[in-house]
């Protein structure tokens, strides 16, 4: 570790108004003599370089010696009657990692606050040795500082505390999570991100209905890790999962809102960025919680205690993994940005501008990643865009390799057991440019794969089996990447296994599970590029006039979609899709030389309301299976945020950008309850029951990108100053 950590800079940035660069430490008030230390180990060398972090990061509160300021001494008197006395150095240390420095907490490694704990303890009368301090919060918690004596308040060393009674930990009776168990979970249980491998979404709980869903009341909330979140919660036998910001995972009585454990990854202090990346799931399997990380880890927690059990490289993502028959399977997003190169002679004329608009978002492709899940070996690789040598490079327009990007994969996978196939939707390219117009050499398309499409996959080997494009050539940033629900739909009199997705222009499209082959779609009129879908393959025609270019465009709807990564929930008795859907509309405008551009086809953008609109942007809108239609069930001024969740209770949950979380009726879109939550819902609703109660759970937090996409429409709803993030959980009186 350097002299001078990296962090400062950054963390100096943020918090300018507390913190200082001050001078030489000063002699702090001695420690009583009677004070006995614990057999507590720290080297001289921890204590020069705790010296140097808290100059730069503590000493404008603390003051330079320690002996306090704008904020509380750590040495002498006031210190040790704060921490001696029973408290422990896993304590002291949990508590500079979660809340220090001011506007940048977590910013300080385990081994930068061992540091300034040791220079802490050898101002408050310690002698260092030979053994550094561990930077490992488990070991410290076997560390107490005692009572001093000399200090009012405190736990007496005469004192014997009586036996405290144990909460009860239900992660220790968990059952395994087996392949059948996630195929066909208990209705008590949210096993997966959808509840159920099939994507529906659907809880079949009754206990909370149409009835007495409005004396419905807070059961326990809990502060998770600040920041964005836009995780949805998995619950097991009693237990459930959250992840929150800066890799955080908490397993919690699910009943009681008590803490069982908590995991926090230590992310590289170097890129502040990483720990902002919102994660959507996690996986149970075995006994094992599975997750990606900020610092593009695949891990394995073990599920009771939350102790690693292994961790493997594999790439960014967002979206979390699905586990299925032994092997894990993670989907990633792009890699890299790279401006498109102006030095291949083929690059057609609509090309020349994405070359000089240095795209902000070009470059780097999705992949789709297999690993086994006992040891986390690597067991395959699926690239989204094709490389030399493998099938669809031909539909790229000629363009060459290195500036074909995009088609990130950025939410889950969903799996069929009696077809073992794994369902994944992939999203779009924003090299857009050299795509716009064909080049006209034989056996050569623009299509773009494997742009917007459903890939269907073998678990263990990776195979592409089928594959069907929703989109071929989007130029507009319209993604079909979301949630592939695996239903059984009557066509021409027969029951077929049937995938349904929809993609961000609010257009949803039926596949044949087996083979990819369209069957119909159906389209809400909440869109205007489209203009024509073939009733045979699904093809979509888009106007060439909305072509972003030279001239401003307005587009339906905006770049965010109209549907986006927030799931919908499937009725399947109704055969009805419920989905969260926000209308409004994109303007396209022409970039100003040497501005940058969200696509290569050098354009900004910004979004407007659409031109009927009556102000209402959040709507359920309902997909009616049965009779191929499509309407509105529910509609409010505050775009929608979170997933929406279907019960069989007659309910619909859903919650918006105006901090409030809300119940519908499913017949008659009515609101039935609401409740205002302390942040911005961002994931998905669940519900489940222990004991025989229900609940339905939801996580706040805003900063995601939904969460903020819409602010122009709505400027009289507040945002929050300072994310913060919290689960809420409702029950019956």
């Amino acid at each position: 570790m350097g002299i001078l950590p990296r962090f400062l800079t950054h963390a100096v940035a943020l918090a300018v108004a507390c913190w200082g660069l001050s001078g030489a430490l000063a002699s702090a008030e001695p420690a009583p003599a009677t004070f006995a230390w614990p057999k507590i180990n720290f080297t001289s060398a921890q204590v020069e370089q705790g010296k140097q972090i808290y100059r730069g990061a503590c000493a404008g509160c603390h003051g330079p010696g320690l002996e306090g300021g704008a904020a509380r001494a750590l040495s002498g008197r006031t210190f040790l009657g704060r921490w001696a006395g029973g408290n422990s150095l896993g304590a002291m240390f949990k508590y500079i990692r979660d809340t220090m420095p001011p506007g940048a907490p977590g910013s300080l490694s385990s081994d930068q606050i061992a540091s300034l704990m040791a220079l802490i303890l050898q101002e408050n009368g310690k002698k260092p040795g030979a053994e550094p301090l561990p930077g490992d919060y488990a070991i410290l918690q076997k560390h107490y500082l005692p009572f001093t004596g000399d200090t009012s308040g405190g736990l007496s060393l005469q004192a014997q505390l009586p036996p405290w009674p144990e909460l009860p930990n239900p992660a220790l009776e968990m059952a395994p999570v087996t392949d059948a168990l996630l195929q066909s979970p208990s209705e008590n249980d949210w096993l997966s991100w959808r509840r159920t491998l099939d994507g529906q979404g659907f809880s079949p709980l009754t206990q909370i209905e149409r009835e007495n869903v409005g004396t419905l009341r807070l059961a326990w909330s809990y502060n998770l890790s600040a920041g964005p979140n836009a995780s949805t919660p998995l619950v097991h036998d009693g237990v459930l999962f959250v992840y929150s910001n800066k890799d955080q995972v908490d397993a919690i009585n699910a009943a009681t809102g008590d803490v069982l454990w908590t995991y926090k990854r230590e992310l590289p202090p170097s890129n502040p960025l990483l720990p902002k990346r919102v994660k959507r799931n996690m996986a149970l399997y075995g006994d094992r919680l599975y997750l990606g990380t900020g610092d593009d880890q695949l891990v394995a927690l073990d599920a009771k205690t939350g102790d690693i059990v292994w961790e493997a490289p594999s790439g960014p993502a967002s979206g979390g993994p699905l586990v299925i028959k032994g092997t894990v399977i993670k989907g990633l997003f792009r890699g890299m940005r790279m401006p498109p190169s102006t030095s291949d002679q083929t690059m057609p004329e609509s090309g020349v501008t994405a070359a000089r608009s240095s795209c902000l978002t070009c470059g780097g492709y999705g992949r789709i990643l297999g690993f086994d899940a006992a040891q986390g070996n690597p067991l395959w690789n699926f690239n989204v865009v094709p490389q030399p040598g493998e099938p669809g490079t031909n539909s790229w327009n000629d363009l060459p390799f290195s500036e074909r990007s995009g088609g990130s994969v950025w939410t889950s996978g969903y799996y069929d057991p009696s077809l073992d196939l794994v369902f994944i939707g992939t999203g779009n390219t924003y090299n857009t440019g050299p795509l716009a117009k064909r080049i006209g050499k034989r056996g050569v398309t623009n299509d773009a794969l494997y742009m917007d499409s459903t890939l269907a996959m073998r678990p263990r080997t990776g195979e592409l089996v089928w594959y069907y494009q929703h989109h071929a050539r989007d130029l507009w940033d319209l993604d079909w990447v979301f949630e592939r629900m695996i239903v059984d739909l009557k066509v021409k009199g027969k029951v077929n296994k049937s995938i349904v997705t929809i993609g961000k222009t609010g257009i949803l499209d039926a596949l044949d599970a087996k083979t990819g082959k369209y069957l119909f779609s159906i389209d809400a009129g909440l869109q205007n590029v489209i203009t024509h879908i073939d009733p045979k393959t699904g093809h979509k025609t888009a106007d060439e006039n909305l072509i972003p270019g030279d001239e401003s465009k307005v587009i339906c709807p905006a770049a965010q979609g109209a549907k986006n990564w927030i799931p919908g929930s499937y009725d399947a008795v109704n055969q009805l899709v419920y989905q969260p859907v926000n209308l409004s509309c994109l303007e396209m405008v022409p970039i100003d030389p040497g501005e940058r551009s969200p696509l290569s086809s050098g354009i900004r953008w910004s979004v407007m309301p659409r031109p009927d609109s009556d102000g209402k942007y959040g709507h359920i809108q309902l997909y009616d299976l049965k009779n191929r239609t499509s309407r509105s069930l529910a509609a409010q001024r505050a775009p929608m945020t979170s997933g929406v969740l279907a019960t069989a209770g007659g309910l619909v949950f859903a919650g918006g950008l105006d901090r409030r979380f809300s119940a519908f009726d499913t017949a008659s879109g009515d609101l039935l309850w609401s409740a205002r939550l302390g942040d911005v819902p961002s994931g998905a609703p669940i519900s489940f029951a222990v004991d025989g109660k229900q609940y339905v759970a939801v996580v706040a937090g805003y900063g995601t990108m939904l969460s903020g996409s819409y602010l122009p429409l709505v400027p009289e709803i507040p945002v929050p100053a300072h994310s913060s993030s919290s689960i809420y959980v409702f029950e019956l009186p």
